[in-house]
C-alpha cells in the first residue's frame, strides 16, 4: 500500500540465526538418528545430545531461507525485494560508504525495496549467549544500531522500531505500575526503568531507545511499536504513517503543557478531592461559575465573535452549525439559569441514602451514591456545552475531560479559563481539563485505564465514530435524533400546528427536532391536513413523501431515500399510517429511541402510545423540544441517552452517578450465619435518612 503511493522504504530485518539454527538442528538430528540406526538397528532420539551452534554458521545457513521468505511475500504484491549484508567495517571505510550509499538509492529509485540485515556470517564471534538453548545469539541490538545508522546515513524521514510489546513503558511491561509513553523526550531515560533483555537478544528496550535516540539527533523521527499485536487497524506501520497515535514517539520538543494522560490523572486527583467536598462547597463553585458567565459576558462574547470570524471566512460551517457555535447575552442568561438550578439539585446528590438494611443484629448494609470517576465529554460547535457539562461533573463529584471542536477555540478557552477560576476557590482547580492538544477522537478512546465514560455532544457521524473507537470505554448517547409527531383522528385542530411547528422550526438543528410527522390516514385531504402543510411551506420547510404518503398523491413531493433520515434543517418526511398501532410499529421501525409524540384528544389513545412506544422520551400533546435537561427541571443535561442501561433520556446529574454499598459490622463472620451458627439473618428494611428540604 505505502509503495503504491510512491513511499520509498527500506527493512532492516533480523531472523537469519533463528532461521538458521532451525535448519541446522534439523540437519544434524537427520544426521545422527541415521548413524545411530546403523550402529544399534534402532533410533536413540531421547539420548541424542544437540551441540552448541555457533551463530555464524547458523546466519550463514539462514540467510537464504530468510530472503526466500521475504521474496514469496512481496511477489504477492508485485513488488520487488533485493538483499544487501553489512558490517559496521562497511561503516567505517569512506568508499565502502559511498558504494553502499549508492546502491540503496538506486534500488529506491527503481521503486525495489531493500532488506538489509547484519552480515552475521563474517562478523566477530559475539559472547556466549545461554538464553537460546545452547545458540550464541548475535544480539538484536545490532539490527536496532544498523537501523539508526542506516536512517541518518540516508536522510530517512521517519524510523519505525517494531517490537513485541506496545512501545516503551516507564517501567517494565506487565508490571502493577507500568505505563505506556506515547511520547519519549531525550533526557527522560532517568524517569524508565529497563526490564531484562529480550529471550533472543542483548539489549532489548534500552538499545532500542538508545539507537531511537541516536536516530532523533541526526534528524530522523522514530517510534517505536508492537509490529506483533497492531492496535488500531490491524496495519502498524500504515496506522503510524498516517499520524495515528500508535507505540512511542520519540521528539526532540517538549510541549509546553501537560499531556492528555497526564490531564486525564490530574482530573481524576482533582474529582477525589471534588467529591470529598461538603455539597454545599460543590453548590458555592457552581453559583460563582454562573455569576462569571454573566459577569465576564463581553470577554466570553468577544472570544466567540473571534470563532465565528474564523468560521465564515473559512466557510467550513454550514448555517445550523453556525447557530450552534453562536453565543449571545440572552444565551449566557440563559446558562447561569440553568447553572443555579444545578447547584440547588446538587445539594443532595453525591453521598445520597438509596437503601438500609439491618443484615443482622448490629451489622448494616447501605447503598450510597457516588461519582462515576472521569467523564470524557467531546463537542463540537457547542461552546455552550462546556460550562452546563462543566456544572453537572462538578455538582456530581466527577472529574472532567473536556474535548471540544477547533471551530470553537477561542469560546472554550475563557469558558474554561471561567471554570477554573471557580473551582480554585475549593482548591479543585484541576477537576475540570481542556484538552487543547491535537488529540484525535480514537486516542482518546484508548485511554481506557483512566477514562470511565465518554459522553459525546455532536452529529450522528461523530457519535458513531466514537462509539467505534471505544473499546472498554462505556459511550452514553445517542447516534441519531430521528423523533415523531404524530397526528391522529381526535386531533385538536389548534393543537397540531404549533406543536409541529415548535418541533420543526424552532431549532431545526437539534437532536430533539422533528424528523418524521405520521398522518392518520383519515386526515388526507381535509381542512386541518392543508393548514398542517401551508403552514410548513410558510415556513420553508422542504417535504419528503414516504412510500405510503407518496401513493396517495398524483404531484408528490420528492419520495424520501430512507425513513430512517435525521435532516437537522428545514426539512421533514410526512408519511401515512392507518392507526395508532401502525404508528407505534412504525416508530420502532425506523425511529432511533429518542423522542416521540402523539397530539389527540383521545385520552385512551394517548395512554396506549404513552405506553407502548418504546423511546426514551414520549410526550402527548406537547413538542418534541421539550426533550431537553434545562425544560425537564435539571438544570441542564450532558446529552440525550437512548441506551437502556444505567440513564436514559436527557441526562442530568443522577446519570453521573453509580452506587457503592457500605457493609457496617463488629466483629462478624459468614461462618456464624451456617446452619450451626449463632446468628441469623434478619434483612428488614431501614427508614432513610431525611433528604435535604433544599
Amino acid at each position: 500500500m505505502l509503495q503504491n503511493q510512491g513511499r520509498e522504504m527500506m527493512i532492516v530485518t533480523s531472523g537469519a540465526v533463528a532461521f538458521g539454527k532451525q535448519r541446522l538442528r534439523h540437519e544434524i538430528l537427520l544426521s545422527q538418528s541415521v548413524r545411530q540406526a546403523l550402529h544399534s538397528g534402532q533410533s536413540q532420539l531421547k539420548d541424542m545430545a544437540i551441540p552448541v551452534l555457533e551463530a555464524r554458521a547458523c546466519a550463514a545457513a539462514g540467510q537464504s531461507g530468510l530472503m526466500a521468505l521475504y521474496e514469496a511475500m512481496f511477489t504477492q504484491y508485485s513488488i520487488c525485494a533485493a538483499q544487501i549484508l553489512v558490517t559496521n567495517l562497511d561503516f567505517h571505510d569512506e568508499q565502502k560508504r559511498r558504494n553502499l550509499n549508492g546502491t540503496l538509492h538506486e534500488l529506491l529509485r527503481m521503486n525495489i525495496v531493500p532488506i538489509i540485515n547484519t552480515n552475521d556470517a563474517v562478523v566477530p564471534p559475539p559472547e556466549p549467549n545461554s538464553d537460546l538453548q545452547g545458540v550464541n545469539v548475535i544480539s538484536v541490538k545490532d539490527n536496532d544500531s544498523l537501523a539508526a545508522r542506516l536512517a541518518v546515513e540516508m536522510k530517512t524521514d521517519l524510523l519505525i522500531v517494531l517490537s513485541d510489546v506496545e512501545g516503551l513503558f516507564n517501567s517494565p511491561p506487565g508490571s502493577d505500575d507500568a505505563k505506556l509513553i506515547d511520547i519519549f523526550y531525550p533526557g527522560d531515560q532517568q524517569s524508565v526503568t529497563f526490564g531484562t533483555k529480550s529471550r533472543v537478544g542483548m539489549g532489548g528496550m534500552e538499545a532500542k531507545v538508545k539507537a531511537a535516540l541516536w536516530a532523533l539527533q541526526g534528524g530522523t523521527s522514530v517510534v517505536i511499536a508492537n509490529g506483533t499485536h497492531p492496535k488500531i487497524s490491524g496495519h502498524v506501520i500504515t496506522d503510524i504513517v498516517e499520524g495515528k497515535k500508535v507505540g512511542t514517539f520519540f521528539s526532540e520538543v517538549k510541549p509546553a503543557g501537560p499531556t492528555v494522560e497526564q490531564q486525564a490523572e490530574m482530573a481524576r486527583a482533582g474529582g477525589r478531592t471534588l467529591a470529598a467536598l461538603q455539597p454545599e462547597q460543590r453548590a458555592e463553585i457552581i453559583y460563582r461559575l454562573a455569576d462569571l458567565l454573566t459577569d465576564q459576558r463581553e470577554e466570553i462574547l468577544l472570544a466567540n465573535k473571534k470563532d465565528l470570524e474564523e468560521a465564515e471566512n473559512k466557510g467550513r460551517l454550514a448555517l445550523p452549525l453556525l447557530k450552534r457555535l453562536s453565543l449571545s447575552t440572552s444565551k449566557l442568561n440563559s446558562l447561569a439559569i440553568g447553572l443555579r438550578q444545578i447547584a440547588v439539585s446538587s445539594q443532595d446528590s453525591v453521598g445520597r441514602v438509596l437503601r438500609r438494611t439491618r443484615i443482622a443484629k448490629a451489622l448494616h448494609l447501605e447503598q450510597v451514591t457516588v461519582p462515576i470517576g472521569v467523564l470524557l465529554v467531546i463537542f463540537e460547535s457547542r461552546p455552550d456545552c462546556l460550562p452546563q457539562v462543566s456544572a453537572l461533573a462538578i455538582a456530581s463529584g466527577n472529574g472532567l475531560l473536556l474535548k471540544g471542536g477547533k471551530e470553537a477555540a477561542h469560546s472554550n478557552q475563557i469558558l474554561h479559563h471561567l471554570t477554573q477560576e471557580a473551582l480554585s476557590i475549593h482548591g479543585v482547580k484541576d477537576a475540570v481539563q481542556l484538552v487543547n492538544t491535537r488529540e484525535e477522537v480514537e486516542d482518546l478512546c484508548r485511554l481506557d485505564k483512566l477514562i470511565d465514560l465518554i459522553i459525546p455532544r455532536g452529529s450522528s457521524q461523530l457519535v458513531r465514530n466514537i462509539q467505534k473507537a471505544a473499546k472498554g470505554i462505556p459511550v452514553m448517547g445517542h447516534s441519531e435524533g430521528i423523533c415523531h409527531v404524530y397526528v391522529d383522528t381526535d386531533a385538536s385542530v389548534e393543537k397540531v400546528t404549533r406543536i409541529i411547528r415548535d418541533s420543526k422550526c424552532e431549532y431545526p438543528a437539534a437532536c430533539n427536532a422533528l424528523e418524521t410527522l405520521l398522518i392518520h390516514r383519515d386526515l388526507l385531504r381535509t381542512p386541518l391536513f392543508d393548514q398542517i402543510i401551508d403552514m410548513l411551506r410558510v415556513e420553508q420547510v422542504k417535504i419528503h413523501a414516504g412510500p405510503k404518503f407518496a401513493s396517495y398523491l398524483t404531484f408528490s413531493p420528492s419520495e424520501v431515500k430512507s425513513l430512517r433520515t435525521e435532516y437537522g434543517d428545514l426539512e421533514c418526511c410526512i408519511e401515512v399510517v392507518d392507526s395508532v398501532h401502525e404508528a407505534v410499529e412504525h416508530i420502532h421501525k425506523y425511529g432511533s429511541s429518542h423522542t416521540d409524540v402523539i397530539i389527540t384528544e383521545n385520552e385512551e389513545t394517548a395512554e396506549f402510545f404513552l405506553q407502548h412506544v418504546d423511546s426514551a422520551c414520549v410526550f402527548w400533546n406537547a413538542s418534541t423540544r421539550f426533550s431537553d435537561g434545562y425544560r425537564f427541571g435539571l438544570g441542564a443535561e450532558v446529552g440525550i441517552s437512548t441506551s437502556r442501561i444505567h440513564a436514559r433520556g436527557p441526562v442530568g446529574i443522577e446519570g453521573l452517578l453509580t452506587t457503592k454499598w457500605l457493609l457496617r459490622g463488629d466483629n462478624h463472620v459468614v461462618s456464624d450465619f451456617s446452619e450451626h451458627g449463632t446468628m441469623k439473618y434478619l434483612h428488614e428494611s431501614l427508614p432513610l435518612p431525611q433528604r435535604n428540604a433544599n
